[in-house]
């Protein structure tokens, strides 16, 4: 399975905005076409509470008039300490956690509600899609869905419903910074100003690259040292000329990024540990450090590119690749896909079938009349699920089969270049940087607006 809960919502909050709501929704992505809407993500499948371990339910609060039940408390609590557990984090006391889990389905029920009230809908069709997202980001067809969560004791009509919450607030939230986010030209202006005066500053943005070999917590020594043993040779692995650092990562690394091949993209120095940036500081790029410790195991990390203060990126690189989809349905399950694609795989690797053939006799995509050329792409153009497994290849290769939302793919990378941004496309990165930091704000403010006017009442406290 993959990991089950991507990313949050409520981006950028603190534990009350964050670990718990990550678990129980995750933010809405597109599904026009291969490629995603600008502010899309993968959804995951949320693991419930074993149906046998349900008490005698009462109601914790009232949030507007609406219940919230010691079962839904109950519920968000295994799922929270389910995903702190399956991310190697030290799971808190339950008499430290359960109220923030109480406080996170408070908030959680006035913003939905407030979303309702402000007239916004969530049709059959929508979440029908999303339905089948939660299935592909998981490998699974519906019904392979709907075994898993009967399997975990949830209803489907229940996650069907808190399905429909998370698209609901999805939505609010963009209306929302939609209406409290203003850019202007003149603002833009003033941004490139002070970059340009920060030119030459030292870099405070890395793209780094993550193999983490997690220790658990009170660990023999013995065991300390068999994970640092091998933290150490990946790291030798990694420092070999022609190194393939994305697939150490996936055959090594603990870490939930390690199935995407490790690559946390690129983040300012300041959100990044301090532990990383001070042990990539002085190392070149594509260069390797570690093994590095820290409370979680043993660390490698690979520097991928640098880049100035604050600054824009003044180049991208772009990939042309190609791929043949094969659409899953009642006329082929996913595995019939998978299977059909690896046999063609096989056989262009043996020289015994042409990869544009296949795809223009085959493929059930836009690209097929073109031999399933997708043209010259930059970064964030296709889904997540297809474009991590694309970065991954190199020029001339082939990947395994790879299942979207879309269907089943067959990708191949046919070249790489750096292509520098046009004035008008720095002015539009510049946008999005100055957007994405006001709108954390305006989140966090439209978020503590809609508590202060709900009225809660609190009723008997929760029972773990």
């Amino acid at each position: 399975m993959t990991d089950l809960f991507p990313s949050s919502f409520f981006k950028g909050q603190p534990l009350r905005f964050a670990a718990v709501l990550m678990a129980c929704g995750l933010s809405v992505a597109s599904a026009q076409g291969l490629r995603p809407a600008a502010a899309g993500s993968a959804w995951g499948l949320p693991a419930a509470a074993p149906a046998a371990s349900r008490t005698a339910d009462y109601i914790v609060a009232l949030v507007n008039g609406e219940p919230i039940t010691n079962h839904d408390v109950r519920q968000r609590l295994l799922r929270v300490e389910q995903q702190l557990a399956r991310q190697g984090a030290n799971v808190p006391n339950r008499s430290q956690l359960l109220p923030e889990v109480v406080d996170m389905l408070i908030n959680e029920r006035a913003l939905v509600q407030s979303a309702t009230e402000a007239g916004i809908r969530v049709d059959d069709a929508s979440l029908n899609q999303a339905e089948l997202s939660v299935a592909a980001q998981n490998q699974l067809t519906i019904e392979g869905l709907r075994q898993r969560l009967t399997a975990e004791g949830l209803d489907a009509g229940q996650f069907r419903r808190e399905l429909r919450d998370q698209i609901l607030l999805q939505r609010a939230r963009e209306r929302e910074v939609e209406q409290r986010v203003k850019i202007t030209d003149a603002d833009i202006d003033a941004f490139l100003r002070e970059q340009r005066t920060q030119a030459g500053a030292a870099a405070a943005g890395l793209d780094l690259s993550h193999v983490l070999v997690l220790v658990p917590e009170n660990a023999s020594e013995a065991l300390v040292r068999e994970r640092q043993a091998r933290a150490q040779q990946v790291a030798d692995r990694a420092r070999a000329p022609g190194a393939n650092f994305a697939a150490l990562a996936r055959e090594f690394s603990d870490a939930p990024e390690g199935a995407s091949g490790g690559g946390f993209g690129m983040r300012p120095a300041d959100r990044l540990p301090e532990l990383f940036v001070q042990a990539v500081r002085d190392l070149p790029v594509g260069g390797v450090a570690g093994p590095i410790r820290s409370p979680a195991g043993f660390h490698v990390l690979r520097l991928n590119e640098r880049q100035q203060a604050g600054a824009p990126a003044l180049s991208e690189v772009q990939t042309h690749a190609r791929h043949i989809l094969l659409r899953t349905g009642p006329q082929m399950s996913q595995a019939q896909a998978v299977a059909q694609l690896a046999r063609w795989r096989e056989e262009i690797s043996a020289g015994q079938a042409n990869f544009e053939t296949l795809a223009r006799e085959h493929s059930q995509d836009g690209s097929a009349s073109n031999g399933g050329d997708l043209g010259w792409v930059g970064p964030g153009q296709f889904v997540p699920e297809f474009e991590s497994v694309m970065d991954a290849l190199q020029p001339g290769q082939l990947s395994q089969p790879v299942v979207s939302r879309f269907g089943v793919h067959l990708i191949r990378v046919d070249e790489r270049r750096e292509r520098t941004l046009s004035d008008r496309e720095q002015r539009e990165l510049a946008r999005d940087v100055l957007r994405d930091r006001r709108a954390e704000e305006a989140l966090r403010v439209w978020m503590q607006d809609v508590r202060q006017r709900a009225f809660v009442e609190q009723r008997d406290d929760p029972r773990p």
